[in-house]
């Protein structure tokens, strides 16, 4: 399993929000390469960034801090946040970003998400946030009537690389993930599952490692390594056998 570092970025700053609310975001730096880099020198096997102002914009619009993470990276980088056309994803692609992450246009023009797997095999990942079980989109703004379950499974055929499960109510709030919704999504599909909120500790990514016969395959931590309470090296760790957790 990988554990993620994220990096969101909100008017070119490293933020954390609470809930995905853009009222309660609190700044963890002001040079997110330093900080991509940073994460990068203590293990990290991908870095995952979101483009908070784009989610709610609808369009990209931290492209200078993007562009300087990617230059500074050796390891690949996934990103997301207000990607609703091919133009954007070929662009993104094009500046070195390895994987690009579709939320709002799976649910709005899931169309638009066949057409991009065909065009550009590999590289595209459905992100789907959930609040009580029903996806969110535009920022996790507004919650529709669509099962993230149902969503999850109308992505099989299409050629996704794997799915981002978010439970929002868990989201940089410290409380851990929610083990059952993510191992019932994962179990339901064949395709691999990213999960994404509530990360707060190393028996947090111990519990998420149960699910890796389910086809979880990676934890993305954000409030978590930024505040101290995760040691993203010593996570790394974990998951690769370097240390043992205790119950």
């Amino acid at each position: 399993m990988l554990v993620i570092p994220a990096i969101d970025l909100k008017a070119g700053q490293c933020v954390r929000l609470e809930q995905g609310l853009m009222d309660k975001a609190t700044v963890y730096g002001r040079d997110p390469a330093a900080q991509a880099l940073a994460w990068q020198e203590q293990g990290a096997e991908l870095l995952h960034l979101v483009d908070l102002d784009g989610a709610f914009a609808g369009v990209p619009k931290n492209r200078e801090a993007i562009s300087a993470i990617v230059s500074a990276l050796d390891i690949p980088v996934q990103i997301g946040g207000g990607i609703r056309d091919l133009d954007t994803i070929a662009a993104y692609l094009e500046l070195g970003i390895k994987r690009v992450i579709l939320g709002t246009v799976a649910k709005e023009n899931p169309a638009l998400v066949k057409e991009s797997c065909r065009r550009f095999p590999g590289a595209i990942v459905v992100g789907i946030d959930a609040r009580d079980g029903f996806v969110a989109v535009r920022g996790w703004a507004d919650v529709t009537e669509k099962k993230a379950s149902e969503l999850a499974k109308e992505m099989e055929d299409y050629g996704v690389k794997a799915i981002i499960y978010t439970d929002i109510a868990r989201d940089g709030m410290m409380q851990g993930p929610n083990i059952g919704t993510t191992g019932e999504l994962a179990r339901s599909i064949s395709i691999p599952v990213i999960a994404s909120g509530g990360v707060s500790c190393l028996q947090d990514i111990q519990n998420l490692m149960q699910l890796e016969e389910d086809g979880v395959v990676g934890a993305i931590t954000g409030k978590a390594i930024y505040s101290g309470a995760l040691n993203l090296r010593e996570a790394i760790a974990l998951t690769r056998g370097g240390i043992q957790k205790k119950d």
